[in-house]
């Protein structure tokens, strides 16, 4: 069970500011300066510093911090198969982002229910930047992500790699046939929102040719895949997405992959949990399990 400071503490750190944390805990604020304090005396190391009016973690405090995350998770964990020690069904809380949630994990659960039928699965969809916010939360216990992350943060492990594609409908017409990336500039882009791993991948492979989104000539921002995937078979424009997305339309002809010379793009997606938990052995059997 973690020290009650360590709350205040990462209260402190998400407000970056006393009064806050002490509006937040229900608490006064001499009550949060004494809980830091006790930490600092304990630890033996400032945890805060200012730059002017600003707060800041200093290099022990940001130690601590990443201590604390992974401590209050597994404490969360830990409480919760206790709690279920008696009960027959276990427990599987985790996140995907929206391709893989959709798109790839499904067969990985399949093998998991397999051998574990009565566990009972809760998988929360969401973009990386808020499936880590759930991480260091507690609120899942492992994701599997599309975008970035920081290594020194989080515990990782290759998930799969996957090919991401231009795709248009079977019936579209070009007026001359693309080979390059700038050949489809004078096309309707339908693009997921900002954010999104889909989005962020696609984002970096123009930059890195030089190419912005709003080269496009048209462009139409979406949320859904499978909204996307309609549209581009309606012919209302052409998209970029991840293979194992749109591999029955491929498969069934309704989408065609765009060839082109120098758009050939390979992404990794990720198995994560918060670096040094005391459960990584065990989130190293589930992936092993997932990842089948």
């Amino acid at each position: 069970m973690r020290d009650f400071r360590i709350d205040t503490f990462l209260e402190v750190c998400r407000c970056m500011n006393f009064t806050r944390a002490s509006e937040a805990l229900n608490i006064t604020q001499p009550a949060v300066s004494q809980h830091i304090h006790y930490l600092e005396s304990f630890y033996g190391a400032k945890l805060f510093k200012y730059e002017g009016k600003k707060m800041y973690l200093t290099d022990a405090g940001n130690t601590l911090y990443q201590a604390a995350i992974t401590m209050k998770h597994d404490d969360l964990y830990l409480k919760q198969i206790i709690r279920d020690s008696g009960k027959k069904k276990n427990s599987l809380v985790f996140g995907a982002t929206l391709t893989i949630g959709e798109f790839v994990i499904a067969r990985g659960i399949r093998k998991y229910l397999s051998l574990y039928p009565d566990t009972e699965v809760r998988m929360l969809e969401g973009n990386t930047s808020e499936l880590l916010e759930k991480l260091n939360a507690g609120e899942i216990d492992f994701a599997v992500v599309e975008g970035n992350y920081s290594k020194k943060k989080y515990d990782d492990l290759p998930y799969s790699q996957e090919r991401y594609i231009p795709v248009c409908g079977r019936d579209h017409v070009f007026q001359s046939k693309p080979k390059k990336l700038a050949d489809l500039l004078s096309e309707r882009i339908i693009i997921r929102e900002s954010g999104s791993g889909t989005r962020d991948i696609f984002e970096k492979n123009m930059e890195a040719r030089n190419l912005e989104i709003r080269d496009f000539k048209y462009t139409v921002e979406i949320e859904g895949i499978n909204a996307i995937k309609s549209l581009v078979e309606e012919g209302c424009g052409i998209t970029f997405l991840y293979e194992a997305a749109v591999k029955k339309e491929l498969e069934s002809g309704s989408l065609m992959e765009i060839k082109l010379e120098d758009f050939q793009v390979l992404h990794d997606f990720a198995f994560i949990w918060n670096r040094g938990s005391i459960f990584s052995e065990h989130y190293r059997e589930i992936y092993k399990i997932l990842k089948t």
